[in-house]
């Protein structure tokens, strides 16, 4: 079984939050290479955004990602592997 690093996870929810932008809802797939290992992350997600109230202005942010459906697959030489993807841990690191 591959085992999801903390840093796979931040990764991933970098690219999904980039990815998400400023919509409300996201559907789609990012894929991405973690040193030799290939992944991707297929989600459909409601997206709650919030607002920071900041000396500097405001800045719009994700509040939250409920997830619809999502699956993560992560592949070596073109041979996929089971993963401990929990999306618990990407939801908690996406909102900005």
């Amino acid at each position: 079984m591959y085992l999801i690093t903390p840093e796979l996870y931040d990764l991933a929810a970098d690219l999904l939050a980039e990815r998400i932008g400023r919509s409300e809802y996201f559907s789609g797939t990012v894929e991405f290479e973690y040193g030799d290992v290939e992944c991707r992350l297929t989600a459909s997600l409601i997206v709650y955004r919030s607002v920071d109230r900041l000396p500097e202005g405001d800045r719009d942010c994700i509040g939250d990602v409920v997830p619809v459906w999502w699956e993560f697959h992560t592949s070596k030489e073109g041979a996929e592997e089971l993963n401990d993807f929990s999306f618990s841990e990407i939801r908690d690191r996406v909102r900005l």
